[in-house]
C-alpha cells in the first residue's frame, strides 16, 4: 500500500521544509516515544504484578525494547511479543503466566484506543462530522470494543478457556489467559491500574505522533490526532505488515484529510512517526544481542 500511495506523490513534497523547529520538534519526540516505551513496560509490570510474578522494571524495559527492536523486522508485532514471554520466561521459570501476561496487556490497549477515540469525539462533537473519517473511525472503535467483549467472554469462561487451566500440554498456555481474566474480575483495582497506565501510555504515543506533525508543519490540533490517531493504531495492527507500513499511512490519509492536510502530509506524518519509534527501538539491540539470564537453580544437598 505505500508503494502505491508514494507512486501517486512527487516525493520530494514528503520532505519537511527546513526550519529551525524542526529538529527541536523532532528530538522532543524521540523523548516523547521513549517515555511512551517506559510506560508501556510499567503496564506491563502491572500486569505481572496483578498475576503474582514479581518483575523488575529494568529487566522488563530490556526485554520490551529488545522486542520492539525485533518487531520493527519482523510482520506485525508477534514476534517482538514471542521474545518478550520466551526472555521473561527463561528468567521466572513460569512460562505460562508470563504468556498470559503480554496477551493481557495487549487485550488492555484494546479497551483504551477506542475509547479514546469515542471520548475524544464525545469532547469535541464537530469530530462527528467528518463524513468518511468519522464513520470509519467510529466503525473500527465500536468494532474493536465489540470484538474485545467477545474475546473476554470466552476468556472468562470456565467451560471454554477455563477448562485449559489444569491442562499439563501447551493448551496451559491458552488456561493461563482464562486464570488471569478471571483474576483481574475479581480485583478489579488491580484491573483499574493497568488501565491507567494503558491510558497514560497511549497518550504518550498521540503525542509523539502530534510532535512529528509540528516538526513537519502540518497545523492539526492535539484533540484531532486523541481522536483519530488511536483506529489508526488499530487499523495497522488488523494487517500482517511491517510495523505497520503503508496501512498507518494510508489510514492516516483517510482520517487527516477532512482537516486540509494533504497526502503527502498525512504520508510524511507517518513515515517520521515510524522512523522515531524505529530509531528508539535502536536502543534495544544490545538487549537483544545479551538475550535472557536463566534462573538459578539451588544444587541439591
Amino acid at each position: 500500500m505505500l508503494a502505491y500511495l508514494l507512486t501517486r506523490l512527487d516525493i520530494s513534497s514528503l520532505l519537511p521544509r527546513h526550519q529551525a523547529s524542526t529538529l527541536t520538534w523532532v528530538i522532543a519526540g524521540l523523548l516523547v516515544t521513549g517515555a511512551s516505551v517506559v510506560l508501556s513496560t510499567l503496564r506491563w509490570q502491572r500486569v505481572l504484578a496483578a498475576l503474582e510474578i514479581p518483575a523488575r522494571l529494568p529487566t522488563l524495559l530490556g526485554h520490551y525494547l529488545a522486542g520492539l527492536f525485533v518487531g520493527n523486522f519482523l510482520p506485525s508485532t508477534i514476534g517482538g511479543d514471542v521474545l518478550r514471554v520466551t526472555r521473561l520466561s527463561v528468567e521466572n521459570g513460569e512460562p505460562p503466566p508470563t504468556f498470559a501476561s503480554v496477551v493481557l496487556e495487549r487485550l488492555s490497549g484494546w479497551i483504551v484506543l477506542p475509547v479514546m477515540t469515542l471520548v475524544a469525539m464525545a469532547l469535541q462533537p464537530a469530530l462527528l462530522h467528518k463524513g468518511s473519517a468519522t464513520r470509519v473511525a467510529v466503525a473500527l472503535a465500536a468494532g474493536t470494543l465489540v470484538l474485545l467483549a467477545g474475546i473476554v467472554l470466552v476468556a472468562a469462561h470456565p467451560r471454554l478457556l477455563g477448562r485449559h487451566a489444569d491442562n499439563p500440554g501447551w493448551l496451559r498456555f491458552v488456561g493461563a489467559v482464562h486464570l488471569g481474566v478471571d483474576r483481574f474480575r475479581h480485583h478489579p483495582a488491580a484491573a483499574a491500574g493497568v488501565l491507567a497506565a494503558g491510558f497514560v501510555y497511549q497518550f504518550t504515543v498521540v503525542l509523539a505522533a502530534w510532535t512529528a506533525a509540528e516538526a513537519l508543519g502540518i497545523d492539526i490540533g492535539l484533540t484531532v490526532l486523541l481522536a483519530f490517531f488511536p483506529v489508526v493504531a488499530i487499523a495497522q495492527v488488523l494487517p500482517v505488515t511491517f510495523s505497520g507500513l503503508g496501512v498507518r499511512e494510508g489510514a492516516l490519509v483517510l482520517f487527516l484529510h477532512p482537516f486540509d492536510v494533504t497526502q503527502a502530509q498525512a504520508i510524511a506524518l507517518g513515515l517520521l512517526f515510524y522512523a522515531m519509534n524505529l530509531a528508539v527501538s535502536l536502543l534495544g539491540a544490545p538487549a537483544f544481542a545479551v538475550g535472557a539470564r536463566a534462573r538459578s537453580v539451588p544444587a541439591p544437598s
